[in-house]
């Protein structure tokens, strides 16, 4: 990939060089850019239905300044936190694929205007490959952006790689491609990763409103958090843990990230193994570096005076070449083998599906976790979540689920892995149901898995 750059020093200076920008300079490159321009070539149209590219609204968003006012989210004692002088700067890393320009544009000018500029190393701009090249290189007129093109289709994951590997400050920054950034969303995170290198963190992710483009505040008492099928969820804090914050301000410890949104030391992430970049598109890639994290000596961390709006959609606009569900398999079946030692079996057990797909080839990362010296799952369960319920013979039953005459029935259909579930009357002998028409039923993952 090509990295093309505007305003920042080229890739691979010196890590101050890129601040290295006046006041006037900063000001003519802000007004040069041909924002008008860079939004009519690509906007919606009416008759068009504003939701069929991006899944959101596309007509909202492209009404809404590229510059609005947000209001300050956060809990009024944030405003009385200082941070040191001499934080480490940052490489924002910002990948995409097809995204709204309108959207793009908008998270990248909420970090120009809400983020003291000398923190701000560089932006750096992954283009997954997306039809339109000039989505990214027309932004490299605005000050710091930078921008990193895919020669195919790579996916997030080995996208956000790409965008380490060329990141030259101390610490990275990875952003969604449809944020905005609120009053002092940085300084926190920097401090903390200067405070501790091995702690990834959060911020408090706000909603965006994907129809209204409305910006809301999130509840500052959530975390992150999952069932066995690797599903994630927020969740609310516990009375106990609620009880135990006497210190609105104060980090809020999290079993797992949501993943789009989050700081790390760049050596650390490295150190690491940056992302399993045999997974593919997106999904599942965030429970891999949440539990790499903390079981090989770090921690995560959620951070309340920190907060960033994101449009949260209800389905994904781009292909998945081998289909949104099959990759999730396949991504969050790697994580299962390298990471989850035994307890893999409950994730099979509420996500039957994954049973017989293909995961690829995971040796270099079991390597890797040899390599680290990192702790079992069974440790991450005891001391970092332990309130995820692991499962005994209670959470799970067996027999006929009937319906009246009539019971579920599993049968083979040609050319078909998975069998399908159908009613049919009953059979067999009261109390030895016939084979396929007895099912094991479990409460933890909700599935069902009839005995063929």
């Amino acid at each position: 990939p090509e990295l093309g750059s505007g305003g920042a020093a080229a890739a691979g200076g010196g890590e101050a060089a890129s601040s290295q920008i006046s006041d006037a300079e900063w000001e003519d490159m802000m007004e040069g850019f041909d924002e008008r321009s860079y939004l009519n070539a690509r906007r919606w149209k009416p008759g068009d239905d504003p939701y069929t590219l991006y899944a959101f609204n596309q007509r909202e968003s492209e009404r809404i300044p590229s510059d609005r006012a947000l209001k300050d989210t956060r809990h009024y004692r944030c405003t009385t936190l200082h941070y040191d002088s001499d934080l480490p700067l940052t490489s924002i890393i910002i990948t995409f694929h097809n995204e709204a320009r309108s959207t793009l544009l908008r998270t990248i000018k909420s970090v120009l205007n809400r983020t003291p500029v000398h923190l701000i190393h560089e932006i750096i701009l992954v283009d997954d490959f997306s039809n339109d090249k000039s989505d990214c290189q027309l932004l490299t007129k605005l000050p710091k952006v930078k921008c990193l093109r895919n020669n195919k289709r790579e996916g997030l994951i080995r996208s956000r790689v790409q965008g380490a590997d060329a990141a030259r400050a101390k610490v990275l920054t990875f952003l969604d491609s449809h944020c905005e950034v609120n009053k002092d969303w940085l300084p926190p995170l920097l401090q903390r990763i200067q405070q501790d290198p091995t702690c990834v963190v959060s911020p408090v992710i706000d909603i965006i409103n994907m129809d209204t483009f409305a910006y809301v505040a999130a509840s500052a008492d959530l975390r992150g958090g999952f069932d066995w099928s690797l599903h994630f969820k927020w969740e609310q804090l516990s009375p106990e843990q609620q009880a135990r914050r006497t210190d609105p301000t104060q980090p809020i410890k999290t079993p797992i990230i949501a993943g789009g949104l989050f700081v790390i030391d760049r050596s650390w992430f490295n150190h690491l193994g940056k992302y399993d970049t045999a997974m593919d598109i997106w999904g599942g890639e965030n429970f891999e570096i949440s539990f790499r994290v903390w079981q090989c000596g770090g921690s995560l961390e959620i951070l309340p005076c920190s907060r960033v709006g994101h449009v949260f959609r209800k389905k994904h606009p781009y292909v998945f070449p081998e289909g949104n569900a099959n990759t999730y398999i396949k991504n969050t079946r790697r994580t299962a083998e390298v990471w989850m030692d035994d307890f893999r079996l409950f994730y099979y057990s509420a996500r039957p599906a994954a049973r017989g797909k293909s995961y690829g080839d995971v040796r270099g990362r079991v390597e890797l976790r040899k390599k680290l010296k990192c702790k079992s799952f069974k440790w991450y369960l005891d001391n970092v979540y332990p309130e995820l319920k692991v499962p005994d013979d209670s959470d799970s039953q067996s027999g006929v689920i009937r319906q009246r005459q009539n019971c579920l029935e599993s049968g083979k259909v040609e050319g078909q892995e998975t069998p399908v579930l159908t009613l049919a009357p009953c059979t067999g002998a009261e109390g030895a149901p016939a084979n396929n028409q007895d099912s094991h039923y479990s409460m933890f993952g909700a599935s069902v898995e009839a005995v063929i």
